[in-house]
């Protein structure tokens, strides 16, 4: 199969994104830094989605690992197609994955943040369409916990590129399955009439 090397440098492309959404994901729960506001549940809902950590973290594991761990071929055709078939699953996984992790951030930063503000603790910006992304001095309504519109922003901003990356990342290999089972086909008939 030509495309093993290509194959693997997509999983070995994968580990550090989903490792790098891990991070940014579980850096959600502390805003500032702090760990009072997971003990008072004062975290936005959508947090608790676990965007990062399940679907562009962990689930990204398993098309990293099939990826990485593709051995070489044996020139079977049954044992290729069920190579490449493999391969297109679990890269489907990965697009689940990283596109959960995707929309569940677009959500998030579209509700904004739980804080405390002039109403107590709520959403000041929900229903709003995400114009406070774009209104910074709108983000002095929360008090507490302190810039925590800044490490939303941040941290959702990080694993929507990251996701977006790692949905790439699978769509290629999908794109890669299917050509290469079009192609294969067409390359051993090639190669049947050059012997004959």
């Amino acid at each position: 199969m030509c495309s093993i090397g290509f194959v693997r440098s997509l999983g070995f492309a994968l580990l550090p994104l989903a490792v790098c959404c891990i991070v940014a994901n579980v850096l959600l729960f502390f805003p500032g830094g702090e760990i009072q506001y997971v003990q008072q549940e004062r975290l936005s809902r959508l947090v608790w989605f676990m965007m990062g950590i399940g679907g562009g973290g962990a689930l990204m594991f398993l098309p990293a690992g099939v990826f990485i761990s593709l051995g070489k071929c044996t020139g079977r055709c049954w044992n290729e197609s069920f190579m490449m078939c493999g391969l297109v699953m679990a890269a489907l996984v990965g697009l689940a994955g990283s596109g959960y992790c995707f929309v569940i951030s677009v959500m998030a930063m579209l509700e904004g943040p739980q804080c405390n503000n002039a109403q107590g603790w709520s959403y000041p910006f929900a229903n709003q369409g995400g114009r406070y992304l774009f209104e910074q001095e709108t983000w002095s309504k929360c008090f507490h916990p302190i810039s925590i519109v800044e490490w939303n922003v941040t941290l959702l901003s990080i694993l929507l590129g990251l996701s977006g990356l790692e949905f790439i990342i699978c769509f290629l290999q999908v794109i890669n399955g299917l050509v290469t089972a079009v192609c294969r086909p067409c390359c051993y008939k090639q190669d049947y009439t050059l012997n004959a």
